[in-house]
C-alpha cells in the first residue's frame, strides 16, 4: 500500500496553518475562522534518525504535529465519512525558516521557500489507524536537548481532523499516501546545529511514537 510507504510514495504534503489558537497568538497572528493550508514538497521528508539541516542564513524553528495519512482517495468528502479515507497516522515536524516566512508574509508572497527546504518534514513510522482511537485526544510533545519546548493535545485544535479532510477535499482530490499535517501547539522555537530534537506522540496515555533528529548545518556546495 502506498499509504504505508508514504515517505517513498506520497504525492503531497498538506500542512494546516494556525490550527492551535495559542500558537497563532504566539506568532502575532489572528486566529483563523476557517482552515487554511499550504503545500510542502515530498522531497522534504526525512525519517527517524536522519539529520535536520539548517540552511545558511535561516532561523529554523520546530513545529511538532499529528500527521494524517490518506488511504482511500476522494474528493468532496463529508466530515462524517472522513474516517473511511484515513489509512493511519504519523508523528511529524513542520520545520520552518521563520525569518524567510516573516519576509514572505510582509511581502504577500507564498511560504514555499520557508517551508520547503530539504529535510524540513521529519516524520516517523506509519502508525496503524487502530492505535489512535480518538484524534481529538492525542498528546504531542517536543524537546530540544532534553528540555521540553512544546507540549499539547489535539483537543485544542480549532478545526478537527474530519473537518480538515472535508475542507481540503473540496479544493483538491486527496490521494493515497497524501499526508495532512494538522497544526502545531504553542511553544515553537529555534533549533541550532549541534542540538538534538526529540518528539513523542501518545494516545490515551500510551506512547505510540518517539523520534530523534540531530540538527546540522546544511552542507555547502562543493
Amino acid at each position: 500500500m502506498a499509504s504505508r510507504n508514504f515517505i517513498q510514495n506520497g504525492r503531497k504534503i498538506i500542512a494546516i496553518g494556525r490550527n492551535f489558537s495559542e500558537h497563532a497568538k504566539e506568532l502575532g497572528n489572528a486566529v483563523p475562522k476557517s482552515p487554511f493550508f499550504f503545500l510542502k514538497p515530498t522531497s522534504s521528508f526525512i525519517s527517524n534518525g536522519q539529520a535536520i539541516e539548517v540552511p545558511h542564513g535561516c532561523e529554523v524553528h520546530h513545529e511538532v504535529e499529528l500527521g494524517v495519512v490518506i488511504g482511500q482517495p476522494g474528493r468532496d468528502i463529508s466530515a462524517k465519512d472522513a474516517h473511511k479515507h484515513i489509512a493511519g497516522y504519523t508523528l511529524a515536524l513542520d520545520m520552518t525558516a521563520r525569518n524567510l516566512q516573516e519576509q514572505a508574509k510582509k511581502s504577500g508572497l507564498p511560504w514555499s521557500t520557508a517551508k520547503g527546504y530539504d529535510t524540513f518534514t521529519p516524520v516517523g513510522e506509519f502508525i496503524e489507524k487502530e492505535a489512535i482511537q480518538d484524534t481529538n485526544d492525542v498528546d504531542l510533545s517536543l524537546k530540544v536537548d532534553g528540555v521540553t519546548k512544546q507540549s499539547g493535545n489535539t483537543r485544542d485544535m480549532i478545526f478537527k481532523v474530519p473537518n480538515l479532510i472535508e475542507y481540503v477535499s473540496t479544493i483538491m482530490k486527496l490521494q493515497e499516501g497524501d499526508v495532512i499535517l494538522t497544526g502545531t501547539p504553542a511553544g515553537v522555537g529555534r533549533v541550532l546545529p549541534g542540538e538534538t530534537v526529540t518528539c513523542e506522540l501518545a494516545s490515551k496515555g500510551k506512547i505510540v511514537s518517539q523520534l530523534r533528529f540531530p540538527v546540522v548545518d546544511r552542507p555547502s556546495k562543493n
